[in-house]
């Protein structure tokens, strides 16, 4: 299913983390090594940070209901991550997203007593997959591993935090007993073709050098470029001379993102890479090796391996996918009314001063906005 829709289905389920596992799961762009790298040293620099306020001040219950509190570490270690997200994707966090998040946080504790044994296995089972793909789009769990060391995290307390999340989504499905019929999906699938068109993507493996510093993204020396240089020459001479790319790859590219994979990033379209990457790329033929590209952060020589052309994803391919969307959607739409009467028989409060006040301007700005008619 084409991102675009899903995106926009995630976007009406506000209140589930769903956003938030995708989010954390989510590969930075590839072959944009150096917006990957910044974000790692912000998130390393961030959970520092953090670290050090909690020592210092301690760790305070920012937010609490009738059988639950939730501490300020707990809403800091996603923040870590989410900025670190963010920044690999050239993006900043909206004010409003730390109480985004606490809300979602809150959201899971409020519909723990509900969960069954069936929402277990869904969300267990949900959960897998997102780990699976988080896994694929990175290249390798050595590479997971990698982003989650930046933000203090492991890939087992990743895992967990995915599983108790999905679960509760599940749950929150289940007790709102929403359903769609494939009468329902197909009618979406007529009336919105657009959103299940795939553009043109090509496969292909990258060689890359840096001329910044990984950790602080500062530029290396005159003398440390010009050498990168030199060698990247050579190696496309290398290449081009009948020497194996993939072995080229794994023994000097520098891309995080596709050195344990021989070099190869996943199929990748033009809006999912750097322009001027994006030129060079797709101007190649299969097989063909490009000249080296400048960037400000390195050389670049690649090779492309196919080009897969754009097409219309069939019903059958998108089925599963979209019922689920649809169910996320119309969830969306009764959840919240749902979820306030939870929240007021739980007793829920933030305590957190800049939390509340945030929470009240927010209440505030939607009790002032004009009512939007939820999409059929």
């Amino acid at each position: 299913m084409k991102n675009k829709m899903k995106n926009k289905m995630k976007m009406l389920f506000p209140v589930a983390l769903a956003a938030l596992a995708l989010g954390v799961f989510a590969a930075p762009a590839a072959a944009d090594t150096a917006s990957t790298n910044a974000a790692l040293s912000a998130t390393s620099t961030n959970f520092n940070l953090e670290t050090s306020m909690t020592k210092l001040f301690g760790d305070p219950v920012i937010a609490q209901g009738k059988d639950f509190q939730i501490k300020r570490s707990q809403l800091d270690e996603l923040m870590t991550w989410a900025r670190g997200n963010a920044a690999a994707s050239g993006q900043a966090l909206p004010p409003v997203f730390e109480l985004q998040i606490l809300n979602q946080l809150i959201f899971v504790q409020l519909m723990q007593p509900k969960v069954t044994d069936a929402d277990r296995i869904k969300g267990k089972r949900e959960s897998d997959l997102q780990f699976t793909n988080a896994v694929k789009r990175l290249g390798s769990p050595e590479a997971l591993e990698r982003q989650l060391q930046a933000a203090g995290m492991t890939a087992d307390e990743l895992h967990a935090k995915a599983f108790r999340e999905a679960t509760a989504i599940a749950a929150l499905q289940r007790e709102l007993n929403v359903s769609v019929t494939d009468a329902e999906a197909k009618e979406y699938y007529t009336n919105h073709p657009a959103d299940f068109e795939e553009p043109e993507k090509v496969r292909f493996c990258d060689i890359l050098l840096l001329t910044v510093t990984p950790t602080t993204h500062t530029p290396l020396s005159a003398d440390q470029q010009q050498a990168k240089r030199k060698r990247m020459d050579e190696l496309l001479k290398r290449a081009r001379s009948g020497e194996s790319f993939s072995n080229l790859a794994v023994q000097y590219s520098e891309d995080p993102n596709s050195k344990d994979n021989g070099g190869e990033l996943p199929p990748l379209s033009r809006d999912q890479m750097s322009p001027a990457l994006a030129g060079p790329i797709f101007s190649l033929t299969n097989n063909q090796i490009s000249d080296v590209i400048e960037m400000p952060f390195g050389y670049y020589i690649v090779k492309l391996l196919e080009k897969i052309p754009a097409k219309k994803l069939d019903y059958a391919t998108v089925a599963d996918d979209l019922k689920e969307a649809l169910i996320q959607q119309k969830v969306g739409r009764l959840a919240p009314d749902y979820l306030e009467k939870m929240r007021k028989a739980s007793g829920v409060e933030i305590l957190d001063p800049k939390l509340k006040a945030l929470e009240t301007a927010v209440e505030a700005a939607a009790s002032n906005s004009p009512a939007i008619t939820p999409e059929k």
